[in-house]
């Protein structure tokens, strides 16, 4: 198969020079963990201080890997990105909250998504993450079959009916829904509920979508059980595809804590995994649907090869291939550019807020092997091309 991920025309072509200047600067300082470790520390205490960093953070790796600070704000990204093919995932990524009346206010933002993507073809999938619904720990009360209180049965009942509202209106309006992964200790409650939100809405065609972890050893045979379910009951299955961004916290734990880690035992063991669960996949794309969240080429190529195996179309409604904003666009623009379906995730909210997801970014880019680099290597290439 043609090697199209090294055209760094088309990846950067809606980078003006000062904004792969930029790029080349942030990917810089990302590989340096030590780097990343003081300016997280000194980021955080800076804004815990109401220190005035927040115009700094905004116009460097804020503007880098998110869309803006509210919704209305990301609509020029999402059209500037769709002139090139490639869709935007609206993701509201304010992280740890623990009361109602954020519970609620997370509820309405992800109404508010699911109305903007039935509005525009640019944005086909909203989203969002099962803790931002709900509190962590009773996530992990419910997954582990412990007893609930009157107070805590009270405070579930509210979490499975935003999951309800969600989802009711993702199907009413024709809006695909991603519904993100998190850590294994809190999933299978998730799992649950997003496995009866598939049944409830997913008859006619793939609406609701869970997350696999393909870090996790276990996760495809979760995925074979549940398609053993959905041949039974005649529903769809839709299933994002990932690694997994968890991995340092779910082996602490699991030495901490004294069971076997989740985590399969080698970057070679996840690689296999996920992309035995991508096969699994298109050999039952009659009854499922595929995005594929991955910044591995390989697995991208393995992907597209499989497709045309199979004689499927390149853009197939049933596959879509996902990247997150601010990274891998080498692969994201390329594939866009081959008629592949293909979205980025562009993560919106407050900058203060955002930061959690920010410090991820940064801390998953120094630790997942050649990341950054490729991204220099790209940004580099582009850089002298430019001057030619």
């Amino acid at each position: 198969m043609e090697n199209i991920f090294n055209n760094t025309q088309v990846a950067f072509s809606l980078k003006s020079d000062t904004e792969l200047e930029r790029a080349y600067f942030l990917f810089k300082m990302i590989a340096n963990q030590p780097l990343v470790r003081i300016g997280t520390a000194v980021t955080n205490f800076a804004l815990k201080a109401n220190l005035p960093v927040e115009k700094l953070i905004r116009a460097t790796v804020f503007d880098h890997f998110c869309g803006g600070v509210n919704e209305d704000d990301c609509l020029s990204v999402v059209d500037k990105m769709y002139t090139k093919g490639v869709s935007s995932v609206l993701d509201y990524s304010v992280e740890g909250k623990e009361e109602e009346a954020q519970f609620e206010a997370a509820l309405m933002m992800t109404l508010k998504t699911i109305e903007f993507a039935k509005e525009r073809m640019a944005i086909p999938f909203a989203v969002f993450k099962p803790t931002g619904l709900g509190r962590f720990e009773l996530f992990e009360r419910v997954g582990a079959e412990k007893q609930l209180n009157d107070r805590e049965q009270a405070e579930w009942e509210k979490v499975v009916a935003r999951f309800d509202t969600v989802c009711s209106a993702a199907h009413s309006k024709d809006v695909a829904l991603l519904i993100d992964a998190e850590e294994s200790w809190m999933q299978d409650a998730a799992d649950e509920l997003v496995f009866n939100m598939m049944q409830k809405y997913n008859t006619q065609k793939t609406i609701i979508f869970n997350t696999l972890q393909m870090y996790r050893w276990d996760r495809l045979d979760y995925l074979k059980k549940l398609h053993e379910i959905a041949k039974k009951e005649g529903f769809f299955i839709g299933m994002k595809l990932v690694r997994g961004a968890y991995m340092e916290k779910e082996n602490a734990r699991a030495v901490e804590k004294n069971y076997v880690s989740p985590i399969c035992v080698s970057k070679e063991a996840t690689d296999i995994n996920y992309d035995a669960a991508v096969m699994y996949m298109l050999d039952h794309i009659d009854k499922m649907s595929i995005f594929a969240g991955t910044h591995n080429e390989i697995s991208s190529y393995k992907l597209m090869r499989m497709m045309q195996e199979r004689g499927i179309k390149n853009d197939d409604e049933r596959i879509w291939f996902g990247q997150l904003y601010g990274m891998s666009d080498n692969i994201s623009y390329n594939l866009a550019e081959n008629a592949y379906n293909v979205a980025k995730y562009l993560p919106f909210g407050p900058v203060k807020d955002v930061m959690p997801y920010l410090i991820r970014r940064a801390e998953e880019n120094t630790s997942v092997a050649g990341q950054t680099n490729r991204e220099l290597t790209l940004i580099k290439t582009e850089r002298k091309r430019r001057k030619e």
